[in-house]
């Protein structure tokens, strides 16, 4: 894809206006994550089980199960902890990088002084602070 330079419009925002060629590196990333999606997506949530199994462990810390798995819920299951990792670990890189600092100058409130983002400096929370925070707060 090309870049192809629409005709503005009020209200529509430059990045919408301006396709650009995909970065190889963000297509392959966002292809896994819509895959990851999907299959989770359509695998079975175990949510209401829990409760009724974690009454059932034996002792040696087991609980026996006798279930129908579909063919998505085994592709979700292969590969659920790995990626459950992997996002864990993508939100604390994340939360490193996106940490406020001190925006230095003049304020007129020194108790609270003006912090900005380390990695954007957006003033804080920045915008991927606030969408980790938003997707991750109950």
């Amino acid at each position: 894809m090309y870049a192809v330079r629409a005709a503005r419009r009020p209200g529509v925002r430059e990045a919408e206006q301006v396709r650009q060629k995909a970065d190889p590196r963000e297509t392959r990333l966002r292809e896994r994550l819509e895959t990851i999606r999907a299959r989770s997506a359509k695998s079975s949530s175990w949510r209401s089980s829990t409760q009724v199994l974690s009454r059932l462990v034996n002792r040696d810390g087991l609980v026996p199960i006798k279930t129908r798995l579909s063919r998505e819920d085994l592709a979700f299951l292969a590969g659920a902890r790995e990626e459950v990792i992997a996002f864990a670990d993508l939100g604390v890189r994340l939360l490193d990088l996106h940490r406020p600092q001190e925006a230095g100058g003049i304020t007129s409130d020194p108790d609270h002084p003006i912090r900005r983002c380390r990695a954007c400096m957006s003033r804080w929370p920045c915008p991927t602070f606030r969408t980790i925070s938003e997707s991750l707060d109950p």
